[in-house]
């Protein structure tokens, strides 16, 4: 993954939190920014509420039943925490490739998000345990 021009930036870091709405009073008491969008996601049994602190975009993410990734997280995190970071990309089959090459699997193939973007994720056990999602955003931001 060694294309620079690759990687536009920071996309996101992703916060799973237990109850959205309190986190949502928290965030807009602690830094004075509204929630821009809430959105759901079925297919990943989430709600999910975006905003941004100066250049920071900020995911809180609750789970909307109880299986689904988020709700997996808060079985171990009960609290919540910081659950993934998200690279911003302009080429997603190219970020892949790359990413395969340095021996870095995606945890599935590419999938759309709610912002009807490309993503998919890395597979912590080789990133430092750090989840990754990468988002393709194919120049724009």
């Amino acid at each position: 993954m060694a294309n620079t021009d690759l990687f536009l930036g920071l996309s996101h870091v992703a916060i799973a939190v237990p109850n959205l709405r309190e986190a949502c009073e928290l965030f807009l008491a602690l830094f004075g920014q509204p929630v821009k969008a809430i959105n759901e996601n079925p297919e990943q049994g989430v709600r999910m509420a975006m905003l941004d602190i100066g250049t920071l975009r900020i995911e809180l993410m609750e789970p909307t039943g109880d299986s689904g990734p988020i709700a997996r997280y808060l079985t171990r995190h009960p609290s919540g925490g910081v659950h993934h970071i998200s690279l911003a990309v302009a080429d997603m089959d190219l970020a892949l490739a790359g990413a395969l090459a340095a021996g870095v699997k995606p945890i599935a193939p590419p999938s759309l998000n709610v912002h009807r973007r490309r993503m998919a994720f890395l597979r912590p056990d080789r990133t430092l345990g750090v989840l990754v999602e990468l988002e393709e955003h194919g120049g724009e931001e």
